[in-house]
């Protein structure tokens, strides 16, 4: 049987850019975060951002979010200038972000979890029909609803970190390294639910470690180096492009 997202969470394809980041800038106190970096996602894609650990992937993503301030440069979500939002108010606007390393709440069960992220719909009936799509999604939460999130295994805490931010209805979903830490079996299902939740009409942006897989799932990638974008393109291009393959395909 095919997963199923229901009609809650699915969205009208706008067209054009849906995202756009310019020579956006981040620092560390002092220490450079990411240097320049520009790129943009069309409403309704799959953008895979890749490069080596420290090219400055999750702080584009962060950055996007309003969890780390801008030095330089700008962030624009739906035509709007995110620099003066807070990240709650970012989040309102339909921005959710699956951090790097799950994050979940691990005293609370999967039910409490979803519905947290949930926290800004008072509508009670809607956040019933968006869990019966998310565990539509990912059938082994509905299996697991009142177990505590911290007696997950790795892969289903993936799942219920993507579940519970797609509770806020996004319109962009933000993945920080879904397959990290793993077992491949999982990360082959987390993937098909990715796209999934894409052919929803969730527009998403990914960072992913497993470059050979971000490059299948993805239409466009970005390879970052040292803080700069190093490379763009088409996705089925960039996985034929020499420097590409040599440094993260295995040549």
């Amino acid at each position: 049987m095919p997963i199923r997202v229901a009609h809650p969470m699915r969205k009208e394809r706008a067209a054009g850019a849906l995202l756009e980041v310019e020579r956006a800038r981040v620092t560390y106190g002092g220490i450079q975060g990411i240097r320049s970096v520009s790129l943009r996602v069309d409403a309704g894609e799959i953008v895979a951002l890749l490069g080596a650990n420290g090219a400055g992937k999750s702080t584009t993503l962060r950055s996007v979010a309003r969890l780390v301030p801008l030095a330089a440069g700008a962030v624009r979500f739906a035509g709007r200038d995110l620099a003066q939002l807070a990240p709650e108010d970012v989040a309102a606007m339909g921005v959710s972000l699956v951090p790097e390393g799950r994050a979940i709440f691990s005293p609370l069960s999967v039910r409490e979890n979803l519905e947290l992220g949930a926290y800004a719909h008072r509508d009670r009936a809607a956040i019933r029909e968006t869990i019966e799509d998310v565990t539509a999604l990912f059938p082994r939460l509905a299996e697991r609803m009142h177990q505590l999130g911290g007696t997950l295994s790795g892969g289903e805490q993936q799942m219920l970190s993507i579940a519970r931010a797609l509770m806020a209805r996004p319109t962009l979903l933000l993945l920080d390294e879904p397959s990290l830490g793993i077992a491949p079996k999982l990360v082959q299902q987390i993937f098909g639910a990715i796209r999934e939740i894409a052919r929803s009409g969730v527009t998403i942006l990914l960072v992913e470690q497993n470059t050979r897989l971000a490059l299948a799932t993805a239409q466009r990638a970005y390879v970052l180096r040292d803080g700069e974008v190093a490379l763009e393109g088409d996705a089925r291009e960039l996985a034929e492009n020499p420097e590409v393959r040599a440094a993260y395909l295995g040549g």
